[in-house]
């Protein structure tokens, strides 16, 4: 590791602008691949700066080995454990079996905690596009607006998605951090759940009823799901809460005394990257091989869902490197320091930044990893407790989320498959992802101020 250089604070201040000027010049005017161009960025800061050059090349070398190292397994797994759960059928399982339990009338909120669910392993558009034909059945069986059940179908997703591990999105965040994934996975239920009801049923109900969106044409003549054909309820909700139970034990076994006995064995079961492993073998025989795949079949499967996860990792890893650069240079004190004056809490510090990259750029993610780059290069981070960092997490999380409109690929998926258009996208689907965002991360500063 690099010792951090002393350079003028002024001239380090005026770098970070200029390159992050640079950074999202080249994204949002020119459409430079998002890679390039943080990565660009950074190196900019750094030379502008006046870095000397060896500095700037072991920035470069550790933010991607150091992020890297914490997250591509995970990602990876998740991304094969996901695909497992989309092919076998296991995402209808749980939203047909949750709305036959709540019905037709309470069939909003079984779509939003299914949806919520069903986003940790399976990326957002993927779980999207499985789950909306439910949504327009039972707008077509109560000849209701779509918007009844869609809204509170996204708002689960979106959640999901953004403040629950083992999503790519907030292992990125806690990684950087240094936080202990169990702990990040215990508030984002909390305050996705406060976020979920918020922007998926009270929010659904009133989309529902201010706007009439019929059923899209092409799924008048849909046929309705077979549901023999599909596996256990009970099979579903075991295989996604394997990798969860067991990371939130191992956080837990390493705080609770009278658990210490079984602290050695949960420090290893409880290492994300092994209870997702296992959460993966496990979803191989009993959602693949039992429901008539062959392992050549899954195997083809398991390295076709490899294939979107090379952009988030090199996405991801760049933003590893403005994180070092910023530590390296000398940035995240003049940044801390001047929080510190401001006395701004980190954890709004966090929802400001994201915020503002998702409106400019509109990728969650490059909103994420640039939110959580210049949070971790600020002094004193690894001494914060694990919950406040925890609450950390979520804000970047909430504030990645907000204000989806026209910049964002979200957007136009939710619009041409909902069947709307831009102005009513803009007050159903953007409205939706702000509650969400501005939700979770309310929740998340409450508590903060406790912890």
């Amino acid at each position: 590791m690099a010792a951090e250089v002393m350079l003028d604070p002024t001239r380090l201040v005026i770098a970070a602008i200029i390159g992050l000027v640079i950074l999202l010049v080249l994204i949002i005017k020119f459409k430079v691949q998002a890679m390039v161009s943080i990565l660009v960025g950074a190196i900019c800061i750094g030379l502008i700066a006046g870095m000397p050059a060896t500095t700037i090349i072991t920035a470069v070398n550790d933010g991607i080995g150091n992020t890297l190292k914490g997250i591509a397994l995970l990602v990876g797994l998740g991304s094969m454990f996901g695909a497992i759960l989309e092919i076998s059928g296991g995402a209808q399982t749980l939203a047909v079996t949750m709305v036959k339990k709540f019905g037709d009338e309470k069939a909003a909120w079984a779509l939003g905690i299914t949806g919520m669910v069903i986003a940790m392993p399976v990326f957002f558009d993927a779980g999207l596009i499985i789950l909306i034909p439910l949504a327009f059945s039972l707008a077509k069986r109560t000849k209701r607006s779509t918007l009844f059940y869609a809204i509170p179908l996204l708002a689960g997703l979106a959640v999901g998605h953004a403040f629950i591990p083992p999503t790519p999105g907030p292992v990125l965040v806690a990684t950087m951090l240094g936080v202990d994934l169990g702990w990040v996975i215990l508030l984002g239920i909390f305050c996705g759940a406060a976020a979920m009801i918020v922007a998926g049923p009270i929010f659904g109900k009133y989309c529902g009823n201010k706007y009439m969106v019929p059923v899209p044409d092409r799924i008048g003549a849909q046929e309705d799901i077979d549901e023999s054909k599909l596996p256990k309820f009970g099979t579903i909700v075991a295989i996604i809460f394997i990798p969860l139970i067991l990371i939130i034990i191992k956080s837990i076994a390493g705080v609770v005394p009278a658990l210490s006995g079984i602290q050695p064995v949960f420090n290893f079961l409880g290492e994300p990257f092994v209870a997702l492993l296992i959460a993966t073998i496990v979803a191989m025989f009993l959602l693949g091989v039992k429901h008539g795949y062959s392992m050549e079949e899954l195997e083809k499967i398991m390295t076709k869902s490899l294939e979107p996860t090379g952009l988030i990792l090199l996405v991801t890893a760049c933003g590893g490197v403005l994180r070092y650069m910023l530590q390296y240079s000398g940035l995240g004190d003049v940044i801390g320091n001047a929080v510190a004056s401001m006395n701004m809490p980190i954890v709004l510090l966090a929802f400001i930044v994201a915020v503002l990259v998702r409106i400019s750029v509109g990728s969650a993610t490059v909103a994420m990893t640039m939110a959580a780059g210049i949070v971790a290069a600020l002094p004193g981070i690894s001494e914060l407790s694990p919950m406040y960092l925890a609450c950390t997490v979520c804000a970047v999380a909430g504030g990645a989320t907000v204000c989806s409109h026209f910049n964002d690929s979200g957007f136009w998926l939710v619009k041409s498959l909902v069947g709307l258009d831009e102005k009513t996208t803009l007050k159903t689907w953007t409205i939706m992802e702000t509650l969400v965002g501005l939700t979770g991360f309310l929740v998340a500063l409450v508590i903060s101020f406790f912890v």
